[in-house]
């Protein structure tokens, strides 16, 4: 198996260093690349942060979901600087601190995105005379379409697209990148990748946690926010897009903003809202969504959103996409499938239609990675009877995935230049653009309640019920 090459070395500079995002998962990331051996030994490390500390503190914090020998060796090269994100001080400090190449990483608040880019280029630090600059912007991108734009306008006024690594960890998932080996590395699939074999897709990221302790950040944002534009759509992408001419990061981001822009902005008559209520969801008792701390009792905020997305192009016209999200559901599952037309019954005369359901190809993401392939197979015995049976692929049987938080093949891209798996402009802008009239209906009336640790709420089911469908079961 051919080895990926250590990445150049580099100066990380980790603004909101201190906070959940550094610790919970960049540095372990951070650590299993040095565990890897993906690391230049020369790789350090500048956490900025407004409160006081100092190394030791910096790295204390960042160690507290990390040890071992790997660890160690990074822990020696991290340094702490206190300032405020919008003070050019910083900046100055700063600039006789770098040298090289540099990757900004922005794990902050999404209100600071915008203010530090501009401070980084007033401060002339993107300019690549020693070395690259890249800048790592964290979602949400924008809260709407004409946020999104205005937040692009500022970036890109400072630095080359080039420079920018619009992140998703939903793309650093092993089973995520998957999706282009399973269509574009097998002639069965691709073969049937289309309008003419294909009856629609689901799309379903569903979570059992409630909004917990993020209540103010939750009930600012709200399920569609949250997840729509950026993660489901990125899947949606890769399942739509047209096979590009080579795997070059353009080529692919290309084919991917070619599909988000040919999705039909959703109509409030495609979706559905819902809000969770109290119950249990999985081993968590979760109280009413509107006495969570923080929550405002007027909350308009949506915990569920389904929605009915049309993707206008040659190959998909005719075959609608069904997506769904939401927490404190009955099961953690994060999928997508495939729902192949239905097969002539006329050679099973004894077959019940009901009982020979169409072929499927479920592409599970989370928890338990794999493939599944819903067949028709014959039953034993003497007579030529048809029954559905399952072959099933299993990630964690086939490979060692080890423990990984999603952002490993990530930051490794940045270093190495590879915008694959990040998103550009024209792509966020689409995401929004689909679901703006949604944003707009839905600040008036209230979302349907679902009971914590149910299916979410009933008119999801009617839905996808009105096209004479159901969804595939959560978990």
């Amino acid at each position: 198996m051919k080895k990926a090459a250590v990445a150049p070395a580099a100066t990380f500079v980790i603004f909101g260093a201190m906070g959940d995002l550094a610790r919970r998962l960049l540095m372990p990331a951070i650590v299993n690349l040095q565990a890897a051996g993906l690391l230049d030994a020369k790789t350090d490390f500048i956490g900025v942060s407004h409160g006081e500390g100092s190394d030791d503190a910096l790295r204390d914090a960042l160690g507290k979901f990390v040890d071992g020998a790997d660890w160690r060796k990074i822990a020696k090269r991290i340094r702490y600087m206190q300032g405020e994100f919008e003070d050019d001080a910083l900046y100055k400090e700063l600039a006789g601190k770098i040298g090289g190449n540099v990757v900004f990483y922005l794990a902050v608040a999404p209100n600071f995105f915008g203010p530090i880019v501009e401070s980084i280029g007033k401060a002339g630090l993107f300019d690549e005379k020693d070395g690259f600059r890249r800048v790592v912007i964290e979602k949400p991108f924008g809260t709407d379409l004409k946020s999104a734009q205005e937040l692009n306008k500022r970036i890109l006024a400072c630095a080359g697209e080039d420079q920018v690594y619009r992140i998703d960890h939903f793309l650093g998932k092993e089973t995520v990148q998957n999706i282009l080996v399973t269509r574009f590395g097998n002639a069965l699939t691709e073969a049937v990748w289309n309008n003419r074999y294909v009856d629609h897709v689901q799309i379903t990221a569903a979570e059992t946690v409630s909004v917990g302790t993020r209540g103010s950040f939750y009930d600012a944002t709200g399920a569609l926010r949250d997840m729509v534009p950026n993660h489901l759509f990125q899947l949606l992408s890769l399942v739509g897009m047209e096979p590009p001419a080579s795997f070059d990061a353009e080529a692919v981001r290309s084919e991917k903003a070619k599909v988000v822009a040919a999705v039909r902005p959703v109509e409030p008559d495609e979706a559905v809202r819902g809000r969770y209520v109290a119950g249990k969801a999985g081993d968590e008792k979760v109280p009413d969504y509107l006495k969570t701390q923080d929550v405002s009792p007027k909350s308009r905020t949506e915990t569920y959103v389904a929605m009915k997305v049309a993707v206008e192009t040659w190959r998909w016209h005719g075959v609608p996409f069904y997506l769904r999200t939401g927490k404190a559901l009955a099961a953690r599952d994060t999928e997508i499938v495939i729902r192949f037309r239905d097969a002539p019954l006329m050679l099973f005369h004894g077959t019940p239609t009901d009982a020979l359901p169409p072929n499927q190809l479920v592409l599970q993401l989370q928890p338990n990675e794999g493939i599944a392939l819903a067949l028709a197979v014959k039953q034993p015995g003497p007579l030529v009877e048809a029954v559905p049976a399952e072959l099933h692929f299993d990630y964690s049987e086939r490979f060692k995935l080890g423990h990984r938080t999603g952002y490993e093949t990530l930051l490794y891209d940045v270093l190495i230049g590879d915008q694959t798996l990040f998103q550009r402009a024209d792509q966020i802008e689409g995401g929004w653009r689909a679901v703006q009239p949604l944003l707009d209906a839905w600040k008036k009336g209230q979302p349907e309640a679902y009971k914590a640790g149910s299916d979410g709420p009933e008119a999801a089911d009617a839905l996808i019920a009105r096209d004479g469908r159901t969804w595939h079961p959560i978990g």
